[in-house]
């Protein structure tokens, strides 16, 4: 694990490489219950096959709660986020962290080739980043006294 790994790192630690999806048809009821099963905050729309946009939590409370719509009769379509921002397994951690803090989101989904890969929330940069630098820590101790494999 290194400070400047690439968001293809953290998709190959997770504990789970499947990436939960939910169709633009489908209700606001069964996309918040789908995040509460899966204990997630946001997921990716796809059409056939296709990333149409992104629903989460905040997506729920101020397009159906704020608004009095009903989850049970809204679809999924009405409310997600349809301009994605997207990155790919290429981009470095660091740079994906700025981005979501300059946009102020929360997940974001990987695309290679048009493709759905996985996604990412600012907890797995967060810890990634913070995981990282106490290997990068423990490395310049181990260096400093003078036990650090040469």
């Amino acid at each position: 694990m290194d400070i400047v790994d690439t968001i293809s790192s953290i998709l190959s630690c997770k504990k789970t490489r499947e990436v939960w999806t939910i169709d633009p048809d489908r209700t606001v009821f069964e996309a918040i219950q789908s995040m509460s099963d899966k204990n997630i905050g946001a997921l990716p729309v796809v059409k056939e096959s296709k990333l149409v946009g992104i629903v989460s939590e905040r997506d729920y409370t101020r397009k159906v709660i704020l608004k009095g719509r009903s989850s049970r009769e809204t679809p999924v379509g009405a409310i997600m986020t349809a301009e994605v921002i997207t990155v790919p397994p290429s981009i470095e951690v660091v740079a994906c962290l700025h981005l979501m803090t300059e946009k102020s989101i929360r997940h974001l989904p990987v695309l290679q080739e048009g493709e759905l890969v996985g996604i990412v929330s600012i907890g797995d940069l967060v810890r990634h980043i913070i995981s990282a630098q106490g290997a990068l820590i423990s490395q310049l101790k181990d260096y400093v006294i003078g036990s650090y494999p040469g």
